[in-house]
């Protein structure tokens, strides 16, 4: 019972520790939600999500263009990405729906 206790103050603590403020990364003052998800099962097509882009519309693409860069190099070991619609996408032509811009881009296999 005493380990279970522990076990679970550790869980929380680890868990806490996730969600605080001072490890988020923030770009144009604001912290930005992302997802990252792949396209139709391919996983070098995916498209990013960034939740709350009325904040600062540059900080939404400088979180986006952070979260592409993360997804190739997890899944490529590269930074390389070709962007159908992404961080240099003029403004005219983003996808903004409910507060959230849309990126779509593929990581060039090697």
């Amino acid at each position: 019972m005493k380990t279970t206790s522990v076990m679970f103050a550790l869980s929380l603590g680890l868990l806490t520790g996730c969600t605080d403020s001072k490890n988020q990364i923030t770009f144009d003052g604001h912290y930005f939600r992302t997802k990252v998800a792949k396209v139709d099962k391919q996983r070098d097509v995916f498209t990013v999500r960034i939740r709350d882009v009325a904040q600062s519309l540059e900080g939404a693409r400088a979180a986006g263009r952070h979260a592409g860069i993360a997804y190739c190099v997890e899944n490529f070991g590269s930074s390389k990405i070709r962007w159908s619609v992404g961080p240099e996408t003029p403004p005219e032509q983003l996808q903004i729906v409910d507060n959230t811009l849309v990126f779509q881009g593929v990581c060039p296999q090697l």
